[in-house]
């Protein structure tokens, strides 16, 4: 069973068919897609170079734009010690750049919720929960964050966490998912944000 099912429970049943048909990943699995973003915008310019730097993690970059293509990849799998998990690769094309923003998410089964683990090598651990609402969309909160440097995990202050705000709901007039992703910090205010369509592709 797809480890977003299991955190949902009976809520999975409550998103929208086309939000379950995504979600639904069990292990062996891949969801494929690709889409515009309408926008993407950054936070104050100070921090350029840890945007900068981000890019070698493949976790954050420094452009931004309107109308940017992208694609999206899922792929559900068992990890090294036979956990049920799902790497997220989204691409951002820039022109001829290509910037990432990367994870790998599995499942807590005893606190119910989805662990996230940020970039590549990983950087950002984040707690993830899920939220169905009345019209079947589903949102997706992070909670509380850690620093990863290798095997150390190191717990952020409030202040100094990055909290994202996820929303992805289905348009079934243009048959789109719609994508809204806000990142914000509690003294920056907006750290990252983009939203954006996509369609899944013919093979998912």
């Amino acid at each position: 069973m797809s480890i977003y099912k299991q955190v949902m429970g009976e809520d999975f049943n409550r998103l929208h068919p086309m939000l379950q048909q995504r979600y639904d990943l069990p292990e062996g699995t891949v969801f494929s897609a690709s889409g515009i973003m309408k926008e993407i915008h950054g936070g104050p310019k100070w921090l350029y170079p840890l945007f900068r730097i981000g890019i070698y993690w493949k976790l954050l970059f420094p452009e931004h734009g309107k109308n940017i293509p992208f694609t999206i990849q899922n792929r559900a799998f068992v990890g090294n010690r036979g956990e049920s998990q799902v790497h997220w690769e989204r691409i951002f094309h820039f022109g001829q750049k290509r910037r990432y923003f990367n994870a790998l998410m599995s499942l807590n089964a005893e606190r119910q919720i989805i662990q996230d683990y940020l970039g590549e090598p990983h950087l950002v651990y984040s707690d993830l929960a899920f939220h169905v609402d009345a019209d079947g969309f589903l949102t997706i909160e992070s909670l509380e964050q850690r620093l990863v440097l290798g095997k150390l995990e190191i717990p952020l202050p409030r202040l100094f966490q990055g909290l994202a705000t996820v929303q992805e709901k289905y348009d079934d007039v243009r048959r789109l998912y719609q994508i809204y992703v806000t990142v914000r910090n509690p003294l920056i205010g907006t750290v990252f944000a983009y939203e954006g369509t996509f369609a899944a592709d013919a093979e998912s």
